[in-house]
């Protein structure tokens, strides 16, 4: 008889896929159990085989860290390492000639190295598991199936790529024959899989650890949230949703369906068809046990971030991780500053899509192969978003004159003294009626209510934090207009009850632009909500005593590398830490010492690309008018994933905070979308009045007049940083300014 695993209960059962580990008589049979479920709970070490595949593979689960605690307060990352299989990459680089799988010449970033930065992320679960893929023709061979092996710790299991880490209980259990076979598979070349994954649990009432591993052998590791397209209830964990339809999904590929609706018989869907739908920012990694197919991909804007190095000669592995660690970057020795850092050029942001390693098989020299494939969308308003195309974008002179006459109308009716949208307005107000401000602030009132709504989990939490001075969901706050809508509507959907962190960094003290703005804008908030608790967190840095974080935020913001995104990186990643100084009335508004533990940061990012934010958008709108405007914005909305989206959320992560971005909700988008360009900005204006009309429309609703006139200013600016970073490395601002410093490479090409 044999037995297999169910992953969820631990209980033994009868399978066709069983692993063949009793050969013993009836009677015994409870007892053989018992003592194999005794060590595979101590060791967590599982195996896992399908007797009718062509190629072997055994899954090996590595240490996970502290198990089982009641509070999840890490942040979730992902990694995968493969080796020992030749990557093939045509479909993607057709002139790359594909490197034979080697030893690294200069292993520039190692297994230990990804999982030491995922740790940075403060979880509570940090677990490993791997696969190793035998060539083909040992199925041929007589080996058909697996036997569990029992090892102790992962050391055991990391010998050299062409060694075999088969223990002796393994030889012992196998008769003669499958013994040969044994030792034909240690000579043989075979590839390696190795998973990670981190956790930050906010759904669910049970603990979750990463990789999860069903019982069909398909292993798991996602960082993400979803927050429509496929529904997960309160008291569930979106994670193990998302296994539990992946494990259901056809083994096709999404353009190998026949038929009108694109599915398989029985309407099963296909990986990317079920990926697709989902709402809301994601990176993944799944083994689809049956097909021997590996998918990885991100969201369609890359909200969540997923960094790869395709293979080279110099390093044949395939590497996908959550965050560069430091190894990444080589530092000089003669020079402690930041221009002693030299970039390698190792990592590069994944392309926002979902993509498969498949057919692996073996060639001549033995070594599997995979070939890299990318897939298409299969959602069609997805798709549309994407292109971000608008149906309105040069307004006709009746359809111009027509906005002037309403501008004059909703101007009085925003400024009058009833016209605060409350919470109750909302739910009330009929969208198809309103004005387009009134209907782009349901959109985002809908994408911050989903980002913020306080699941099961937060139940736990509260409990032990006590609901008196704990904030779960802090904003990066500026006092400017997108950070005070946000701050305005997360007071709106999360229950009075809760505190709200609003985190402000200045590298100038009192005398940042953002620090005057951020306290002006608390003063407003209170008007609008005095029976909020705000806690305005004020961060003070100074930059020429951050030569260690400095670096270490180089390595995060990786593969970026200019001036300009270090500045960002580092006020974000200090931002995001929350550590700073309360200056409350009840303590005399003496500075009082407080760091954040909000694990959710509410951004303004995808604001000023989709509604003319930007200097460059005005530059355009004048020298080609509106249809410049509209190609310059999408150009933006486009790239966003590779200039901004992935940097900002590895900076936050590493704080052991998860980002979300209620403006790059694919509801917003779509409703911003749908309204005429000249609605969203009006660029003949003065700043401050013209850029981001409509947001300033939307301010107004919520009461905030003092922050609808504030013009743009980015946080490098805002917080003085690029001013201490210039006088740092070029001397000074005017230098700075002719050396065009913004887009200066930190380090050398």
């Amino acid at each position: 008889m044999s037995i297999r695993l169910d992953i969820k209960t631990r209980a033994p059962f009868p399978s066709k896929y069983s692993l063949p580990l009793l050969k013993k008589p009836d009677s015994q049979v409870e007892a053989m159990a018992s003592i194999f479920l005794f060590i595979y709970m101590k060791y967590t070490i599982l195996t896992f085989c399908q007797p009718s595949s062509s190629k072997v593979f055994r899954v090996l689960d590595s240490d996970t860290a502290s198990r089982g605690k009641s509070k999840q307060r890490n942040m979730c990352g992902i990694a995968l390492v493969v080796s020992g299989i030749q990557i093939d990459l045509s479909n993607l680089i057709p002139e790359l000639v594909s490197p034979l799988p080697q030893p690294p010449q200069e292993e520039l970033c190692c297994l230990d190295d990804i999982k030491a930065a995922l740790h940075r992320r403060g979880p509570n679960s940090l677990g490993s598991k791997k696969i190793f893929i035998y060539p083909e023709q040992l199925s041929s061979a007589g080996l058909d199936e697996c036997i569990a092996t029992v090892m102790k710790d992962d050391d055991e299991r990391e010998g050299n790529r062409k060694g075999c880490s088969v223990s002796s209980d393994y030889v012992n259990r196998m008769d003669h024959k499958s013994s040969e076979v044994a030792n034909r598979v240690c000579s043989k070349p075979f590839g390696e899989l190795y998973f990670v994954g981190a956790t930050l649990q906010l759904r669910g009432i049970n603990p979750i650890a990463q990789p999860l591993v069903d019982a069909s052998g398909n292993i798991l590791v996602y960082n993400g949230e979803i927050f429509g397209g496929i529904f997960v209830g309160s008291d569930r964990n979106d994670t193990e949703i998302l296994m539990q339809l992946l494990g259901q999904c056809c083994l096709c590929l999404s353009n190998e369906h026949s038929g009108n609706q694109g599915s398989c018989e029985g309407g099963r869907d296909s990986v990317p068809q079920l990926l697709s739908r989902i709402k809301g920012p994601w990176a993944v990694i799944y083994w689809q046990s049956c097909s021997k197919t590996l998918w990885f991909g991100r969201d369609a804007f890359g909200r969540r971030s997923l960094l790869v190095h395709w293979p080279t000669q110099e390093d044949s592995r395939l590497l996908l991780s959550s965050v560069s660690p430091l190894s990444s970057l080589c530092e000089s020795s003669d020079n402690e500053d930041v221009k002693g850092v030299k970039k390698l050029n190792f990592w590069e942001e994944l392309s926002c899509g979902i993509y498969s390693m498949s057919n692996v098989d073996s060639r001549m020299d033995g070594y599997p192969v995979g070939k890299v494939r990318k897939h298409s969308w299969t959602d069609s308003s997805l798709e549309q978003l994407i292109q971000w195309e608008r149906t309105h974008v040069e307004p006709m002179g009746e359809e111009l004159y027509a906005s002037c006459k309403e501008d004059t109308s909703k101007q009085h009716h925003l400024h009058s003294a009833d016209s605060i949208c409350t919470r109750s307005d909302l739910v009330a107000l009929d969208a198809t009626f309103s004005m387009p401000s009134q209907k782009v602030l349901i959109a985002l009132r809908q994408a911050v209510e989903r980002r913020t709504v306080l699941d099961t989990i937060y139940q736990n939490i509260s409990f032990h934090c006590g609901h008196e001075g704990y904030a779960p969901i802090a904003v990066l706050f500026s006092g400017g207009l997108d950070s005070m809508i946000l701050a305005a509507l997360l007071d709106q959907c999360l229950n009075p009850k809760y505190e709200i962190d609003l985190l402000n960094v200045s590298f100038d003290g009192q005398c940042a632009p953002d620090r005057i703005s951020a306290r002006a804008g608390l003063r407003e908030l209170h008007k609008i909500a005095p029976a909020r608790r705000w806690k305005h967190v004020e961060i003070d840095a100074d930059l020429s005593r951050l030569t260690s974080e400095t670096k270490h935020v180089m390595s995060l913001i990786t593969p970026a590398k200019t001036y300009m995104d270090l500045n960002i990186g580092v006020a974000l990643w200090l931002a995001a830490g929350g550590d700073g100084w309360l200056y409350e009335e009840s303590e005399g508004y003496k500075p009082v010492k407080y760091k954040s533990k909000a694990r959710i940061l509410l951004i303004g990012s995808g604001a000023d690309e989709q509604c003319a934010g930007y200097g460059r958008h005005k530059t355009k709108y004048r020298h080609g008018s509106w249809r410049a405007l509209h190609e310059e914005m999408q150009l933006d909305m486009q790239r966003i994933w590779k200039r901004n989206l992935g940097r900002d959320d590895r900076c936050i992560a590493d704080n052991g905070k998860e980002a979300r971005f209620p403006f790059l909700d694919e509801g917003v988008i779509r409703t911003l979308l749908d309204i005429p360009l000249w609605e969203i900005a009006d660029l003949d204006q003065p700043s401050g009045i013209g850029d981001k009309k409509i947001l300033r429309e939307v301010a107004q609703l919520l009461g905030l007049s003092g922050a609808a006139v504030l013009p743009k200013r980015a946080i490098q600016f805002g917080s003085r940083i690029a001013r201490e970073s210039n006088r740092k490395n070029f001397g000074s601002n005017r230098a700075a300014n002719q050396a065009s410093a913004g887009s200066v490479e930190i380090y050398g090409s």
